[in-house]
């Protein structure tokens, strides 16, 4: 799972806005490991992370 952790609009879902705190990707929308990389580090538009991946709880 991963959190967004600065205000964006993904580009790739019809300029769809998240922000911080949400989840990403939103419930219904398929993203690739690609497009998670690149939102996740400072190779994107923004030149920052705007995503970070959240470790979920072990069971």
């Amino acid at each position: 799972m991963y959190r967004v952790i600065e205000y964006f609009t993904d580009l790739h879902d019809d300029d769809h806005e998240y922000r911080e705190g949400d989840v990403f990707p939103r419930e219904g929308i398929k993203v690739s490991k690609e497009r998670l990389e690149e939102l996740a580090s400072d190779k994107n538009l923004r030149g920052t992370p705007v995503i970070e991946l959240v470790k979920e709880p072990e069971k």
